[in-house]
């Protein structure tokens, strides 16, 4: 995902809206409205598949339609549904030149009171030219992959002072690749519950325990895996333009034909509004993570250190940057030792928005993995260019 991306999804927009809250959120003049944009642009990636050594570079011409639809079915209920397609042309590449990815989403949420709500959410991506490519595998021209995620959540009161919410999520992944696919394909199911008490207008403490169960589809007598999390935390409105959230407790792991692990599980974020438009995020966490290698490791133990910013230059011009340092240790296998590596990703870019239809965009990324394991290093910089109009 570029950096631009990557900041879009941090901003939330807010509106006046009728009593059932985010429910019915799309003004009368949107109801029913088919909202479609295109994207040209140029681009350049030093590292198409993410090799340690022998990097194979290209200039990628890119266009992109997406078309989005809302309504609000009743006062109550509120779906929405959009589609965007990637066509990617490389002057420089193995294999098709030309590559057709996919994004389709469809949302229905639903308040059968205002603290009563339900909310199911659908993400279908069919990735041809993946951002997020894998470390550590041979060279392969096709790390195509289809992914589904499904996630649902049920939120209702206790009193008048304790909610609680049931939550699940449930991911498939599907490699096009015949080898990628036998090591990949798996089903990743999270379930839960938390509940949140109202300590203070300002101050929420919150419960959770989670389930997590990952069923690889083929070989998978190796590499399932099963954990239990159990946490607490708050989430803390220290002023009008500032707030931090954390979370801190325990991972229980019981992985199959391996040991299990016991493992600390932390995340604490904060964002901070210091002008219209403006904000800065900030981040830790501590976790256990899938790896590409399953041959050789059980999973990754992963310190994950974040910033992103979004600054409003003028009222049409906007720049935004990220970085992540990624400290981690992948967990070796019975006759396999453990692998350090560390993991930057830096990204910037400029948006210029000159009216309500068009953005042009400039960005920027770096990735550098640096592995105690050479066959696991990585150096990846990719530019873009882009214009984006909205019909």
């Amino acid at each position: 995902m570029t950096i631009f991306s990557r900041a879009l999804l941090l901003v939330g927009l807010t509106a006046a809206l009728p009593a059932w809250a985010v429910y019915a959120p799309v003004p009368d003049r949107e109801q029913g409205k088919i909202n479609v944009s295109a994207r040209a642009g140029i681009s350049h990636d030093s590292n198409l598949f993410g090799a340690a050594s022998g990097e194979i570079g290209s200039t990628i011409f890119t266009f992109a339609p997406q078309a989005s639809f809302n309504l609000s079915l009743t006062e109550q209920t509120f779906a929405s549904a959009s589609y965007g397609l990637v066509l990617d042309r490389f002057t420089h590449r193995p294999g098709d030149k030309l590559l057709d990815s996919h994004d389709l989403t469809v949302r229905l949420a639903h308040a059968f009171t205002r603290s009563t709500t339900v909310d199911v959410f659908n993400a279908l991506t069919v990735a041809r030219n993946p951002e997020s490519l894998l470390n550590g595998v041979p060279l392969n021209p096709d790390q195509s992959y289809l992914r589904n995620q499904i996630d649902g959540r049920f939120t209702f009161p206790l009193n008048a002072k304790v909610s609680a919410t049931l939550k699940a999520r449930s991911v498939y992944f599907d490699y096009r690749n015949a080898a990628l696919g036998r090591s990949l394909d798996r089903i990743e199911n999270i379930y839960g519950a938390s509940a949140e008490f109202a300590y203070l207008p300002e101050t929420k403490l919150v419960g959770e325990y989670r389930r997590q169960d990952v069923f690889y589809r083929k070989q998978g007598e190796t590499k399932n895996k099963v954990s239990d999390y159990l946490m607490a935390g708050v989430d803390y409105e220290v002023a009008r333009k500032l707030s931090v959230s954390g979370r801190v407790g325990a991972e229980w792991r019981s992985r199959r034909a391996e040991a299990g692990t016991t493992s600390p599980y932390a995340e604490v974020s904060g964002k901070y509004d210091y002008a219209p438009k403006s904000f800065l995020v900030a981040g830790y966490a501590y976790t256990l993570e899938e790896t590409s290698d399953l041959a050789r490791f059980t999973d990754t133990k992963v310190n994950r250190f974040f910033t992103n910013v979004q600054h409003a230059v003028s009222a049409l011009v906007f720049a935004s940057g990220s970085f992540t340092y990624e400290p981690s240790q992948l967990q070796g296998r019975r006759g396999f030792g453990d692998v350090d590596e560390e993991t930057f990703r830096f990204g910037a870019a400029l948006s210029y928005l000159p009216n309500k239809n068009w953005t042009v965009s400039a960005s920027y990324d770096v990735d550098r993995t640096d592995s105690d394991d050479a066959v696991r290093d990585l150096r990846r910089q990719r530019w873009a260019l882009n214009a984006t109009y909205a019909f």
